[in-house]
């Protein structure tokens, strides 16, 4: 991040958006903005209208819906992978703390856990890169 000093004011040049436009629209001008937005590949409202008003190209076309599912539940599914990553992270930093006489066999079961919902979220994973090829080669 580069922050300016110009005159007596500090200017932010990072590409962090602080700055909030609020503007009224009636219900039928929303609803042809919404309509327009669903019609491009933006996946947010706020990007369509950045876009928008920034001047920026828009690129509209068909959209699949099946594929914005899957998509959905990949990032779903890769969220679930990091926290059971850390976990399993943590669990093997917690087993290098242990002293001899420390209780081992309590580790050893919610490691053997985190095991088996990694496996099972790998399993989900191969499932859905397989449906989302199906309907890719379609």
């Amino acid at each position: 991040m580069e922050i300016v000093q110009k005159g007596n004011v500090m200017e932010d040049n990072s590409q962090n958006r602080s700055r909030i436009v609020g503007i009224r629209l009636t219900v039928s001008e929303f609803h042809k903005l919404e309509q327009q937005w669903r019609g491009s590949t933006c996946r947010k409202l706020s990007e369509y209208a950045r876009s928008v008003l920034l001047g920026k190209p828009i690129i509209r076309s068909y959209r699949n819906k099946s594929l914005d599912e899957n998509m959905t539940l990949l990032i779903q599914l890769r969220n679930e992978l990091n926290a059971i990553g850390i976990n399993l992270n943590q669990s093997v930093k917690k087993l290098h703390t242990f002293s001899p006489q420390s209780d081992l066999k309590s580790w050893i079961l919610n490691h053997q856990l985190q095991a088996r919902l990694l496996s099972n979220k790998l399993a989900e994973i191969k499932l859905l890169i397989q449906k989302m090829g199906e309907t890719w080669l379609q």
